[in-house]
């Protein structure tokens, strides 16, 4: 991991917040820049280089307005087609950009009444395009992810979760994988296998999260309704708010249903940062 990048990171997050709380202003590259302490000329290129696209481009992609046109006419009370096609892009026809959907296998009773005893658990840190992370993962797949700022009580959250594991401190070929997947870069994404703790109702809510494809939004009546419980948007928010597995299992793509992006559990400001990339790099995939 580098300083530099979460310095660049966070520069583009206080950024994004400034664009999402004006967008109504079009606020242009000098007002943004001078929030920020940068010269126009070089926060211009930082962010083309972090989004692909410059910052005035990008506000297309967070706006209200927007959010509502990728939810498109569902009400909460309509099966959620969001979980069958891809909206405003060709993401079915493209190898790269598939459904995210990866197997899930919920840990044993034992393990989750004991605190993963006798679990083996990997670890490592490392940089992701949204800031530093910690990957964990047993023998039979990942089980944590989460976005970091300081190793030491990441580490304390992790072994928090698991309080019976054994942790040891190596880079898992699967850990690589993880990598790639934070660049977009989904080919290897059939291999990741989740092997998480939870109950079977959040284990139910989390592989709902892994139908909604990249690029797209979904409301918390939405998947409730996805999985037979239209009547449990409350207890869903709930279970999305305790997803183990940051990113990969997308619960940044749920926002509310009025177009709001709403709160998230690394950071309001990494959440729009996700969905603004995320839509960007669909875009230009169906371009």
């Amino acid at each position: 991991m580098t300083v530099q990048n979460n310095i660049d990171f966070n520069r583009i997050a206080d950024a994004i917040d400034i664009i999402k709380n004006n967008f109504t202003q079009q606020p242009n590259l000098e007002e943004i820049a001078k929030q920020i302490n940068m010269s126009p000329s070089h926060f211009q290129k930082m962010f083309t280089q972090w989004a692909g696209v410059s910052p005035k481009k990008f506000i297309q992609y967070i706006t209200i307005s927007h959010a509502k046109k990728m939810l498109g006419t569902l009400q909460e009370n309509e099966a959620p087609t969001l979980f069958e096609t891809a909206i405003e892009t060709g993401l079915s026809g493209t190898g790269r950009l598939h459904d995210l959907f990866i197997n899930i296998e919920g840990m044993t009773p034992g393990e989750y009444k004991n605190g993963g005893e006798n679990l083996a658990i990997h670890y490592s840190f490392a940089s992701s395009v949204f800031g530093d992370i910690i990957v964990a993962s047993t023998q039979k797949g990942i089980c944590y992810i989460a976005f970091i700022e300081e190793e030491e009580n990441a580490l304390k959250n992790l072994c928090a979760s698991f309080p019976k594991a054994n942790f040891i401190h190596s880079k898992e070929q699967i850990h690589h994988q993880i990598k790639n997947i934070f660049t977009g870069d989904l080919k290897d994404i059939d291999k990741i296998k989740l092997h998480l703790k939870g109950t079977p109702f959040q284990l139910k809510v989390w592989e709902a999260l892994l139908k909604i494809p990249m690029g797209n939004l979904a409301t918390y009546g939405n998947v409730a309704t996805s999985i037979n419980c239209p009547k449990a948007a409350r207890a869903v928010g709930s279970a999305i708010g305790d997803n183990p597995v940051a990113f990969l299992i997308p619960c940044h793509r749920v926002i509310q249903a009025t177009g709001l992006f709403g709160q998230y559990m690394w950071g309001a400001k990494r959440k729009t940062a996700m969905i603004g990339w995320e839509a960007i790099r669909v875009q230009e995939i169906g371009n």
